[in-house]
């Protein structure tokens, strides 16, 4: 089965340097909760180095809620035989290794460069929890 999230210890939790912003503190702890323990939540996903560096700089905070509808749609793609999927997620965007299970990158809005995206041959809606459907 899948492997559960590994970090690399050369990743600090923290940056070591603060760059003075009040965004440095958010990333490294949203809602008294440190970014590899919400990553560590992320059930059977796995994050890449580039993709937790991502995260991390791109300040992009993943709750509970987000890291399962992620591994919603990533269980979507593999259903209908996705292999590397670009999944659209509230203004966040991952491309993910669907057999690995494994988020390869993260960018929302203010990051996204050009918009064009290669090498995907899926696209998935990460659409919120639905309390009717069963």
């Amino acid at each position: 089965m899948a492997d559960p999230i590994k970090f690399n210890p050369l990743i600090p939790a923290q940056p070591a340097v603060s760059s003075g912003s009040t965004s440095t503190a958010r990333q490294a702890n949203v809602n008294g909760v440190s970014f590899a323990e919400t990553l560590a939540r992320a059930q059977d996903l796995k994050f890449s180095n580039h993709a937790q560096k991502r995260l991390q700089t791109r300040d992009i905070a993943l709750s509970d809620d987000g890291i399962a509808r992620l591994a919603g749609a990533v269980e979507k793609a593999e259903k209908r035989g996705g292999r590397e999927s670009l999944v659209l997620m509230d203004d966040m965007a991952f491309i993910v290794n669907v057999k690995q299970r494994l988020v390869v990158t993260a960018l929302d809005a203010r990051q996204r460069g050009e918009g064009v995206f290669t090498q995907i041959d899926s696209v998935v809606f990460a659409d919120p929890a639905q309390n009717s459907e069963a």
